[in-house]
């Protein structure tokens, strides 16, 4: 097992790398504004510690509402908890908010009478409502997240999700279709590689959601198979995905399925800092290919800590939204702000990337 001082040291290690990398091939150079790497705050900031260059990255307008997890602890928030989190959220100028799935095997978010009687357990609240509700609010646009049986992940067969969500998605919409702010959906079953059935599925909730809706876009957030893409104790394996193969089964899939996915939010914790600027530059020549919007998912918690999961280390996040600003990725979406980044968080680094964030930004 990797020691701390080695583990340091790699970390370093790759940061000085990434600073020193020239722009990959396929990725833009930044705005005019961009600065060229000045090492000392600009004249007129002489306030900020920052010695790099202030709002290179791609801002984050919107990020997954989670309270439907496996994996971080539940907030146990109420209305006025998420009342205070979307004002939070929209200080900083997010616009969109996703709910990451209305419910997880048992667990739900809304009273859904399909899903009751199909053994899941009632809520204590309705969050799609109270979510829906505070979108309006804060003018903010609202993605429904669709049912998780938890089969895909127990058969590794898309075709499982079908079952449920041909009828979540017909009663969510008559319940919940008349708020202002219900702007589209999310296809929340997440694969990297092509998976067992993925297009067929995708392509068919995609059209279920697009029919009953009047044709509100749909987006997918898969994960890059890279280096971090493992299941355990450790920290990384030896080897992943290569951008090319990557790109072959990445340029299958949207074929597949671009007529009723409208965008694709690569989780971009995966893979290492060093390799963003390739496998960005892929995803935007295929989104571009077919005709789809380039989102990137930018992790808000750490994949490079022995502890699952803590907020991010601000500067790797910084890395990863410039690496999606060099490529021209069209927005970039978060998971998840509430926990890895709310001034009001369980945890207390949360805030502090908040507002490192704003200071980056020049957010008053």
């Amino acid at each position: 097992m990797t020691d701390r001082r080695s583990f340091i040291k790699t970390v370093a290690a790759v940061a000085a790398a990434a600073a020193a990398a020239p722009l990959a091939a396929g990725c833009r150079e930044n705005s005019s504004d961009a600065g060229g790497g000045a090492a000392v705050p600009a004249a007129g900031d002489q306030d900020s510690p920052l010695i790099v260059p202030k709002a290179q990255g791609l801002r984050i307008t919107g990020t997954f509402l989670d309270e439907i997890s496996h994996d971080i602890p539940h907030q146990n928030w109420g209305l006025a908890e998420w009342d205070a989190d979307f004002a939070n959220m929209r200080a900083i100028g997010i616009d969109t908010v996703i709910m990451i799935r209305s419910g997880y095997r048992k667990f739900i978010t809304w009273p859904s009478e399909y899903l009751l009687k199909k053994g899941c357990y009632m809520p204590s609240t309705d969050l799609v409502e109270m979510f829906l509700g505070l979108a309006d609010k804060y003018g903010m646009k609202f993605y429904f997240g669709l049912y998780d049986s938890g089969k895909y992940w127990d058969t590794g067969d898309m075709a499982y999700e079908l079952e449920s969500n041909k009828y979540v998605i017909d009663e969510v919409w008559s319940r919940y279709g008349h708020h202002e702010s219900f702007k589209g959906w999310y296809i929340s079953t997440e694969i990297s590689r092509k998976t067992k059935n993925c297009i067929s599925t995708f392509h068919e909730m995609g059209k279920m959601c697009k029919d009953v809706s009047g044709g509100l876009p749909t987006f997918i957030s898969p994960w890059i198979d890279g280096k971090k893409a493992i299941m355990g104790t450790g920290l990384s394996s030896k080897k992943g995905v290569s951008v090319r193969r990557h790109e072959e089964e990445w340029n299958e899939i949207f074929d597949g399925i671009h007529d009723v996915v409208d965008a694709c939010a690569f989780q971009d914790g995966h893979i290492d800092y060093d390799e963003l600027d390739a496998f960005f530059s892929v995803n935007k020549k295929l989104a571009d290919r077919y005709g789809m919007q380039c989102w990137t998912n930018a992790e808000t918690f750490d994949r490079d800590m022995p502890i699952n999961f803590l907020p991010i280390k601000f500067d790797k996040l910084r890395m990863k939204l410039e690496a999606a600003a060099r490529c021209g990725y069209d927005k970039a979406i978060t998971f998840e702000f509430s926990h890895f980044m709310s001034p009001q968080s369980a945890y207390l680094q949360a805030g502090h990337l908040y507002d490192r964030y704003k200071e980056y930004f020049d957010i008053v």
